[in-house]
C-alpha cells in the first residue's frame, strides 16, 4: 500500500513544475526582441525614395490666375500676354522624400501611393548608397499602395512578408524609414490596436503603433519581432504626444500586389449597396439581439445586389463564410472577392435569418455609397416635417416635388443627437413609407415615450441613411 504522503509529495512536485512552466512562458513573452540583430538583418531591404515633379512656369501663372480677386478677363489676358513674351524659364522642380522596401530579388519595391503620386521621376537609394531610377509599375489610390521596379544586376536582398492577421495587440514591432531625410532610422514600439478606421478611405483597417513614425517614414516597413513585414507605415496623428502611427496591414497589401505587378491596377468586387454600421438602437428596432452586422440603407439599380433581391433594411450578418462583426468590414471583404465569384450571404429580414446567393460584379471607378397647411409642429421626435412645396424645394435645393422634408430640427432633441439635419427627405418610419403630413402625424401619434423609432432619410448630399432614436 502506497502511503498518502507519497501522493502529496508528487502532487506538490507537479504543481511546482506547472508553476515554473507558466513563469517561463510569461517571462518569454516579456523579453524584448534583439533589435540589434533584427536591424542588421532587415536594414538592407529598406530603400529611400526621392521623387521629383516638374512644374512649368505656365502652371505657376495658372495658380496665380485662380487667385485673381477681380475675376476679370482683362487681367487674365494681360498676364497671358506678359508671360508668353518672357524668355523661356527653366521648370521648377518639386521634390519629396519617402521610404519603400524590396519585396523580391528581381527588384520590386512596395511603398505608399502618396509618396509617388504625380511624380515625373522616381529615384531609389539602396542601403549600400547606390541610387537608381525606379519605374512605377502600378498604383492603388484606394488603399494608398504603389509598386516600383528597379533593374539591377544580381539578386537583391528582400523583405519577407508576414501575416498581419495573426498579429496581436501588445506585440513588439520595429519601423525603419527616412524621417525628415535621415535615412535608415530605426524605431521600435508595440502594436497599440488593430482595425483602426481613421477616415482615409473606403477600406480603412489600420494597425496602430507607438513606434515613432514621422514625415518621410511613409511607405516604409513595419517589422514583427521575427523580422517579417506586417505593415506599411502610412499615416501619423500630429501632436499625439508620444506619437501615434498607422500602418496598412500587409495581409491587405498581398491581395493587390500581384494585380499591380500584372496589370498596373486593381480590380475589386462589387455588390451595389449603400450600407451603414448597425447601432444598438437600430438593431433593437429591427428585432436583432446584437448590433453585429451591416445594415443596407439603399440598393443601386442594375447591380448584383438588386438581382439577388436585396433591399433596404436587410442586415448582412455573414458574407462568404465570414461573420460581419463591424459594419466597416463588409467593403473590405467584398473588394477582395474575385469578380464573377458566387458567394453566399446570411441576412436578417422580417425577424428571421435568410440565405442569399449572388454573383459578385466589378467595381467601377464612378462607384468609388392631416394636411400640412404650412404650420411647423415640432413633435415628440424633435423635428418639423412638411410636405414638399415649391418654397421648401427652393430653400433646400430639392429635386423632389412630392414627399416629406425635414424643415427644422429642434436643438437638443433626439433627432439632433443622432444627426438628423434640415433638408433631409423622410422616406420611412419603422418601415412604413410616408408621402403626406397626415400619414406622418397619424403614425407619430401612436408612438409612446421610450419607443425606439427607425427613420430612413435621404440627406441633402444624396446619401441614404437609417437612424434610430428614442421618443421623448
Amino acid at each position: 500500500m502506497v502511503p498518502a504522503r507519497f501522493f502529496s509529495v508528487h502532487i506538490l512536485i507537479i504543481g511546482l513544475v506547472l508553476a515554473l512552466s507558466q513563469m517561463d512562458i510569461a517571462a518569454a513573452k516579456t523579453v524584448n526582441p534583439d533589435f540589434v540583430a533584427l536591424a542588421k538583418k532587415v536594414n538592407p531591404t529598406v530603400v529611400n525614395i526621392r521623387t521629383a515633379k516638374n512644374i512649368k512656369p505656365k502652371q505657376h501663372l495658372r495658380r496665380q490666375q485662380q487667385q485673381n480677386p477681380f475675376g476679370d478677363n482683362f487681367f487674365d489676358n494681360f498676364f497671358n500676354r506678359y508671360f508668353d513674351e518672357l524668355p523661356q524659364q527653366r521648370p521648377h522642380r518639386e521634390q519629396s522624400l519617402g521610404t519603400g522596401f524590396i519585396i523580391s530579388a528581381d527588384g520590386y519595391i512596395l511603398t505608399n501611393f502618396h509618396v509617388v503620386s504625380g511624380a515625373d521621376e522616381v529615384m531609389v537609394k539602396l542601403s549600400d548608397g547606390r541610387e537608381v531610377k525606379g519605374e512605377l509599375k502600378g498604383a492603388d489610390e484606394k488603399v494608398d499602395l504603389a509598386l516600383i521596379k528597379i533593374n539591377e544586376k544580381g539578386s537583391l536582398p528582400f523583405a519577407e512578408l508576414g501575416d498581419s492577421d495573426a498579429l496581436e495587440v501588445g506585440e513588439w514591432v520595429m519601423a525603419i524609414g527616412n524621417p525628415f531625410g535621415l535615412s535608415h532610422t530605426v524605431t521600435a514600439g508595440i502594436v497599440s490596436a488593430k482595425g483602426r478606421v481613421i477616415g482615409s478611405g473606403p477600406y480603412d483597417d489600420y494597425i496602430q503603433t507607438d513606434a515613432s513614425i514621422n514625415p518621410g517614414n511613409s511607405g516604409g516597413p513595419l517589422f514583427s519581432a521575427e523580422g517579417r513585414v506586417v505593415g506599411i507605415n502610412t499615416a501619423i496623428i500630429a501632436g499625439g504626444g508620444g506619437g501615434i502611427g498607422f500602418a496598412i496591414p500587409i495581409s491587405m497589401a498581398k491581395t493587390v500586389i500581384n494585380q499591380l505587378r500584372d496589370s498596373g491596377k486593381v480590380t475589386r468586387g462589387y455588390l451595389g449597396v449603400r450600407f451603414q454600421p448597425l447601432t444598438p438602437d437600430l438593431a433593437k428596432s429591427f428585432g436583432l439581439e446584437s448590433d453585429k452586422g451591416a445594415l443596407i440603407a439603399s440598393v443601386e439599380k442594375d447591380t448584383p445586389a438588386e438581382s439577388a433581391g436585396l433591399r433596404a433594411g436587410d442586415v448582412i450578418l455573414e458574407y462568404d463564410g465570414k461573420q460581419i462583426i463591424e459594419g466597416n468590414e463588409l467593403p473590405r471583404y467584398v473588394a477582395a472577392t474575385p469578380v464573377d465569384k458566387k458567394v453566399r450571404m446570411v441576412i436578417f429580414r422580417d425577424g428571421k435569418k435568410q440565405n442569399v446567393s449572388l454573383v459578385v460584379g466589378t467595381l467601377k471607378e464612378k462607384d468609388s455609397d392631416a394636411d400640412s397647411n404650412g404650420e411647423k409642429d415640432s413633435d415628440k421626435l424633435g423635428v418639423s416635417v412638411e410636405e414638399i412645396r415649391k418654397d421648401l424645394a427652393d430653400r433646400f435645393g430639392l429635386r423632389d416635388s412630392k414627399g416629406l422634408v425635414v424643415s427644422e430640427v429642434k436643438p437638443g432633441s433626439p433627432a439632433e443627437e443622432v444627426g438628423v439635419i434640415a433638408g433631409s427627405i423622410l422616406i420611412e418610419i419603422n418601415g412604413h413609407r410616408l408621402e403626406t403630413a397626415k400619414a406622418y402625424n397619424v403614425l407619430v401619434a401612436t408612438l409612446k415615450k421610450g419607443d425606439v423609432v427607425r427613420l430612413l432619410l435621404r440627406r441633402p448630399d444624396g446619401s441614404v441613411h437609417y437612424v434610430a432614436l428614442k421618443v421623448e
